[in-house]
């Protein structure tokens, strides 16, 4: 959550932030930057995960997927099934952070400021 303060009022914008999962197993933690958009898509025909989401480059190929258990979902991030309901067949995110081979991003366009 990101905190403001403007004219002596008080804001709240919330942020959904994922964790990409399995990228070793495409192109490697040198195919993502800070700022990049990707695609993340449904895939519920899934055979290990029916809620499962994959993420896409510009190129239209996987690139991973939504992290969707304990084991890789980090704390403060969303997993799969938590957006799965709240998305629809695509959406868009942005890379924010890249440590190793984590990289983290947030639903872009998912904004919701409280006042």
């Amino acid at each position: 959550h990101l905190v403001w303060y403007t004219a002596g009022k008080r804001g709240v914008i919330i942020m959904r932030s994922i964790v990409i999962t399995g990228i070793d197993h495409y192109y490697g933690a040198a195919f993502f930057y800070v700022g990049q958009r990707l695609k993340i898509r449904k895939e519920p025909d899934n055979r290990f995960d029916g809620e499962a989401i994959e993420v896409l480059g510009s190129d239209g190929n996987r690139c991973g997927y939504v992290a969707n258990s304990v084991s890789t979902v980090g704390r403060g991030a969303c997993s799969a099934g938590r957006i799965y309901d709240t998305i629809g067949q695509e959406h868009e995110v942005i890379v924010r952070f890249i440590i190793k081979n984590i990289v983290i991003a947030d639903l872009a366009d998912d904004e919701h400021i409280h006042s």
